[in-house]
């Protein structure tokens, strides 16, 4: 028998910058394919990806299995409601807890880890880290692969659209989930 799993769930820092860019190219290629035409795939890349200010908040966690890392993910208190550093549209405003959403970001898994908890980890860890900030409501940017995931976790779909930065059209949702 192997040995057991060394799952470490951890707030991501710079270091980890390289690791987590890897991932999410690996993760938008693979998991993404069973939903999207490649030329979605590639298109989706401009608006998929890394923002670094999600690392500077504190926001951001990363799942590491002994030292490879399988999953990553956050939640964040500024107005950007998805995308990398790249992305068009993008604001640092900070969200009023009183009358705004707190929102889910940049959730990956490795392909090779998928179904094992790894998401389940990061999207409970961002909640009740949004919770204890003050929010009562959560959005994200949802791909259609991870509309089922996200509607198990007690999100809903409150709008579909087109997110339109990259060569092609990428279909998104938007989905919310309520505290109260």
């Amino acid at each position: 028998m192997g040995q057991p799993s060394e799952i470490v769930l951890r707030l991501a820092v710079e270091a980890d910058i390289p690791a987590i860019k890897a991932l999410m190219q690996a993760s938008i290629e693979t998991l993404q394919s069973d939903y999207l035409t490649p030329q979605q795939v590639q298109a989706s890349r401009a608006a998929m990806g890394l923002d670094t200010q999600l690392i500077t908040d504190g926001t951001y966690f990363c799942v590491w299995d002994a030292d490879t890392l399988v999953g990553c993910g956050g939640w964040s208190f500024r107005a950007t409601l998805y995308g990398g550093n790249h992305t068009k549209g993008r604001s640092a405003r900070h969200l009023d807890p009183a009358t705004e959403r707190a929102r889910i970001r940049a959730m990956y898994t490795h392909p090779d880890h998928t179904r094992r908890g790894i998401a389940k980890l990061i999207l409970s860890a961002s909640e009740q880290a949004a919770f204890n900030a003050g929010y009562l409501t959560l959005e994200m940017a949802a791909t259609l692969a991870g509309e089922p995931f996200y509607a198990r976790c007690g999100y809903r779909v409150e709008s579909r659209w087109l997110d339109e930065n990259g060569s092609v059209p990428v279909p998104l949702l938007t989905m919310v989930k309520f505290f109260t």
